[in-house]
């Protein structure tokens, strides 16, 4: 199923991350520093994990809603509003929504990112 069509379909779905980190793409983390795999698309709401390389980063970015990030394996450090945070397996950062962010990861890492997308102004909700 591409990352495009990651839907919840029925009242439950399960992920077992473990399986999903085989899912990455080695190659591409090789190539450009990171990779993502998009595990649910549903709604506004996303959850995706991502990969970085030792050295690799994201690039200054923000989103429309609010963003949660939790450190599956390996560090981190985020930047936001001035302030670095150091991440490490097992933290959860949350980020306000509009805050923008980078980040980058000297020994690699693994994390679990979960944004919930908040409509525009003059755009219509997204159908649940």
């Amino acid at each position: 199923m591409s990352s495009m069509q990651r839907t919840v379909e029925g009242d439950v779905l399960l992920h077992h991350l473990t399986h999903d980190e085989s899912t990455l793409d080695d190659d591409l983390l090789t190539r450009s520093g990171r990779t993502a795999r998009t595990l649910v698309k549903e709604g506004p709401l996303r959850l995706t994990m991502l990969a970085l390389a030792p050295g690799g980063d994201l690039p200054e970015h923000s989103t429309d809603g609010p963003v949660s990030i939790h450190i599956l394996k390996g560090s981190v450090v985020f930047h936001a509003l001035g302030i670095e945070y150091a991440l490490a397996t097992n933290d959860i950062l949350v980020l306000a929504p509009g805050v923008r962010h980078s980040a980058r990861s000297a020994q690699g890492c693994t994390f679990l990112l979960t944004v919930v997308h908040t409509p525009s102004a003059g755009s219509p909700a997204p159908a649940m």
